[in-house]
């Protein structure tokens, strides 16, 4: 019989030393098929995946999900799931019994968890699917959960929420007295980040010495305490200063540091701003900065998998403080299926990349929940939007390629594609339009398919890369693949340097940009 810990890569010692003849598992060389094809599948997956499996929904993992518990590793390996998630028991427990009742598979999308893996209790937020796993009897042996944290973007939601509406407030403070009378309702209304939030002068007596635009956080009896000073208020008095105590559920990180940080630079700016428009236009140059920062964040770097390579780029629009909807994803599912999305939310608002997120984590859970095409992706995408009244429309392309070497796609009102050939002839993968996503239209949607031969690029794009005022998509389209045209030898990465330096200086909406190549 196989070793069933031959996959599980670093945690290979850590598998090797739990007595599992002491857990309700027994020794391996007594696990049942489904137990161990469903290890099986979660140790080749790169994905955070995890197994509760018996009566005492004893845990198995890969890689991937060490990070998501932090200290709880290796002890929970081996370990009943009540006792290694004491602290979120009451939540998850519910719901892992009603798998094991026969109710079907769980969903839960930010869901917030104060969990212990550092120390205290953090604040943490995932998107993850509980799914049964049964024998041949069809009786639920186990569980599955596929998870995504998201507490990086649900915490960057907030804190832009925030400082959009700080910045919305001091537009037109003309002093000092002003700033404080509208600045702390916004920044006491966010307990989850700021505790006994205060602006005090900087002689005030509580206040210590600081070092101007630096941040100085101290642990005091209630905790880290935080502060910063406002400089370049007004040259005639002392300079203020930010105080607020920090939530004992965030680790003081660089992100929270440079949150806190950043109002008090809107702070600053805003009496600024009552005193000459420059100060106008710098606060407008950190929204747009802060934007840009938080939309990065709700992207993630491109999977990888051998005989592929993927580029991305992601440039905001030149112009305004607007916040875009342009997503890009890749992934690869459990079946080793190269999956990438791009698509575009309509709207330049913090609600559009809210819902960019919502859509981007609904998509990656759909894709992982059960196998399917494209056009089956993207339909039940479009059902779940309309479930969640998600309240947006958005255009998408979702394309899967396998390991025959098969491009898969479906387009939903999105630019089309364009394939590049190592000979540098160039394909337009145009098909017949179908509706764009969010309509509640009940719609077949169809997929199309192409075969990569070795070298061969696909590149998927934003409409921000060649709309320009003016002029129709045809002559985008028709600029973008003569650029592209005689360019099969450059690799992904040199493709979408190529294809900005072009573009970007003309670009006035968000670009987002996507090169799968096909290694030789």
């Amino acid at each position: 019989m196989t070793d069933p810990f031959e996959a599980a890569g670093s945690l290979r010692e850590a598998y090797r030393r739990v007595d599992w003849a002491g857990t309700p598992l027994g020794a391996p060389h007594t696990w049942s098929p489904a137990l161990r094809g469903a290890l099986d599948l979660a140790l080749n997956t790169r994905s955070p995946v995890t197994l509760f499996w018996g009566t005492e929904y004893t845990m198995l993992y890969n890689e991937a999900y060490v990070p998501m518990i932090g200290e709880k590793h290796p002890h929970a390996l081996g370990a009943p799931t009540a006792e290694v998630f004491a602290e979120i028991w009451d939540t998850i427990g519910p719901m892992l019994e009603s798998v094991f009742a026969g109710k079907g598979a769980t969903w839960a999308e930010d869901l917030l968890l104060l969990m212990d893996r550092q120390g205290f209790l953090e604040e943490t937020y995932f998107t993850f699917s509980y799914s049964p796993v049964r024998g041949p009897d069809g009786v639920t042996e186990g569980a599955i959960d596929i998870a995504a944290e998201t507490t990086g973007q649900v915490i960057g939601r907030r804190r832009l929420e925030l400082l959009s509406r700080l910045n919305d407030t001091l537009a037109d403070v003309e002093t000092v007295a002003e700033l404080i009378e509208h600045a702390l309702p916004v920044l006491r209304s966010d307990p989850d980040d700021l505790l006994d939030v205060d602006i005090l002068p900087g002689t005030a007596p509580e206040v210590p010495e600081l070092l101007d635009r630096a941040v100085l956080v101290e642990q005091g009896a209630d905790g880290a305490r935080a502060w910063v000073r406002l400089t370049g208020v007004d040259e005639t008095q002392a300079a203020a200063v930010l105080f607020a105590r920090l939530s004992p559920h965030l680790a003081v990180d660089p992100a929270y540091r440079g949150f806190f940080r950043l109002i008090g630079t809107a702070l600053a700016q805003g009496l600024n701003r009552a005193r000459a428009r420059q100060a106008e236009r710098r606060v407008s140059t950190t929204q747009r900065e802060l934007a840009e920062a938080l939309q990065r964040s709700l992207l993630v770097p491109p999977a990888h998998r051998d005989g592929v390579r993927v580029a991305v780029r992601y440039q905001p629009a030149a112009e305004g403080a607007r916040i875009g909807g342009d997503w890009y994803d890749s992934f690869v599912l459990p079946d080793g299926r190269f999956t990438v999305v791009v698509g575009d939310v309509t709207g330049h608002d913090r609600f559009a990349a809210a819902a960019m997120s919502q859509i981007r984590n609904l998509l990656r859970g759909i894709s992982y929940t059960v196998p399917r095409r494209p056009a089956e992706v993207l339909t039940a995408l479009d059902d779940a939007m309309g479930g969640f009244d998600v309240g947006v429309f958005a255009t998408a392309v979702i394309a899967q390629l396998g390991q025959d070497r098969v491009l898969r796609w479906s387009n939903a009102g999105h630019p089309p594609p364009v394939l590049l050939l190592l000979d540098g002839s160039v394909r337009l993968l145009e098909v017949r339009g179908e509706t764009l996503l969010g309509t509640r239209l009940k719609i077949t949607r169809t997929d199309h398919e192409v075969e990569l031969e070795p070298g061969a690029s696909v590149v998927f794009y934003t409409d921000g890369l060649i709309e320009r005022r003016g002029g129709s998509l045809d002559d985008g389209l028709a600029e973008l693949t003569a650029v592209l045209e005689g360019n099969g030898h450059l690799d992904a990465e040199e493709l979408c340097d190529l294809l900005l330096s072009h573009f970007l200086g003309a670009t006035e909406d968000d670009v987002v940009l996507t090169v799968l190549r096909a290694e030789a």
